[in-house]
């Protein structure tokens, strides 16, 4: 594919996710596999929904790049692109 329709299709979906999505982006669906949707349910892995889209993007980085110690989230986090993992947080971080 080649790089323009790469960045166009990444742009794409941060424009689009950061303007209330309905739905959810590529790839967030998967998060909620382990992530539970609201902060009432007390488990080991923190609820996404309603955090800072920033904390979310420099939590993926650190796992990404190890500086965050992970047992699955590394592997998970090298999986996604830059714009991917940015219009996930802002999924996530809107309210709904």
């Amino acid at each position: 594919m080649m790089i323009a329709t790469r960045l166009l299709i990444a742009g794409l979906i941060v424009c689009t996710s950061s303007v209330y999505a309905a739905e959810p982006p590529p790839g967030a669906s998967a998060c909620s596999g382990c992530h539970p949707a609201s902060g009432g349910r007390h488990t080991r892995v923190p609820a996404l929904a309603g955090r800072n889209p920033a904390d979310i993007v420099a939590a993926m980085q650190a796992f990404r790049s190890g500086q965050r110690a992970a047992t699955v989230m590394d592997r998970i986090a090298k999986g996604f692109s830059d714009a991917e993992v940015e219009a996930i947080a802002a999924w996530y971080a809107d309210p709904r």
